[in-house]
């Protein structure tokens, strides 16, 4: 992981000749958004920028309630500490008037007692770990989650798993084994694993994730082939995904769905021959271009303004934080906090992530997003979705091809 400052980058680009003079006396203050993610982290990366695209067209026609838009993004460095100072710095010295952004469990369990301090309305793109909900609690209406939380992705596995081995019955899924990071997301993810699929045989072993300092898997791989499952999972960090592949491939552990999940992957990752036939878990891929016409327009301007693909769903999550808040300020017509609540808790936003997202009650918090992962499979170097099938792009490649290819 590269090495940032805290203040990494202040992207405060506005576009549009309506702006091109807003340091004249005048000009329309502009609206701050406070944006924190872990920026030597592809989803810090590719999120950051894309909330950066989002403001950018916004300004480009007219920026908000005819006010320029500005964002300043600080590096969370996957530290719960210096995520915390993020939101201290952006709500006393910045003055944002919007926290966006997040990754990380861990380092929202630890940025949230400033969140409840400042209460400014908050639309977080990342946190899966229900601890992180709890630590929120309930009549916070003006905190809103577009991830799904934990047991929402949970029960949308199953959802999904049990309707792909419905459709294709030669796909076995009945013995898993999860091998999981030690820190808060990993450890949820076992937790809510074994029991969403208690009525299967379900395994698991901790691993230390590279992005902590770790990076040898050949326990718990060995362990994994030891118990020979049906399924095979991973769920750590994009920094995880080679090196696992790659160890795999040495003790020839190849079980029958290989299956990956973290909350992005490498950029490249496609481009190995380790990819081909691994399933994933995401909210968006490339692919989703041919059945959402919003996808394919947040996809061409991220390339044609970065020259890159976006390589995680956390890339069209940024995008999506910033273009929901601009809809419902507008809505609104005012910056009144109270009256922005009560549009964004009536929204309907058609997402570059193909599905028109709301906003509604979860186990504990009142404004709920994304409740649904969708399972994905790189083929051909590319990511295709293979369930829900409303969103299908190719049916799977099973069983996952033997190391000899």
């Amino acid at each position: 992981m590269r090495s940032r400052t805290l203040l990494a980058v202040a992207l405060v680009l506005v576009a549009g000749m309506a702006f091109a003079n807003g340091a004249q006396e005048g000009a329309a203050e502009p609206i701050r958004m406070g944006g924190v993610w872990p920026l030597g982290d592809i989803t810090g990366e590719q999120g950051s920028k894309s909330a950066q695209l989002a403001v950018d067209e916004l300004n480009a026609n007219g920026g908000i309630l005819g006010r320029p838009v500005e964002l300043v993004v600080i590096d969370s460095e996957f530290s719960p500490d210096k995520g915390a100072a993020a939101i201290e710095r952006l709500a006393t010295i910045e003055n944002v008037d919007f926290f966006i952004g997040g990754m990380s469990s861990g380092v929202h369990l630890g940025q949230i007692p400033a969140l409840k301090r400042y209460r400014k309305i908050t639309m977080w793109t990342g946190a899966a770990s229900h601890l992180a909900e709890e630590a929120i609690g309930p009549d916070q209406d003006w905190y809103f989650h577009l991830h799904p939380w934990d047991y929402n992705q949970g029960a949308s596995y199953v959802e999904g798993w049990t309707a792909i081995a419905e459709r294709y019955p030669d796909i076995a899924i009945d013995r898993w084994f999860l091998a999981y990071e030690e820190g808060a997301f990993g450890s949820a993810s076992f937790e809510a694993t074994q029991q969403l699929f208690s009525d299967m045989e379900i395994s698991g072993e901790s691993f230390q994730s590279a992005a902590a300092g770790g990076g040898d898997y050949t326990a718990v791989l060995e362990r994994a082939k030891e118990y020979d499952p049906d399924v095979f999972i991973w769920a750590g960090y994009d920094a995880d995904a080679l090196p696992i592949m790659e160890q795999a491939r040495a003790i020839d552990f190849a079980p029958p769905l290989f299956v990956g999940a973290p909350p992005g992957w490498p950029a490249s990752f496609g481009e190995s021959g380790l990819a081909e036939g691994v399933t994933l878990y995401g909210m968006w891929a490339p692919s989703l271009n041919s059945v959402s016409d919003v996808s394919a327009h947040y996809y061409q301007s991220y390339v044609s303004t970065y020259d890159e693909e976006p390589a995680t769903y956390f890339a069209p999550l940024g995008y999506t934080a910033v273009m929901i808040l601009a809809q419902a300020v507008e809505a609104a017509g005012s910056m009144d906090q109270d009256a922005i609540i009560a549009e964004l808790q009536n929204i309907e936003y058609d997402s570059a992530l193909g599905e028109t997202i709301s906003f509604a009650p979860s186990r504990v918090i009142s404004n709920q997003g994304i409740r649904q992962q969708k399972i994905l499979q790189w083929q051909g170097g590319e990511q295709q979705v293979l369930w829900p099938f409303e969103f299908a792009t190719s049916e799977p490649e099973y069983p996952f091809p033997s190391w000899d290819r």
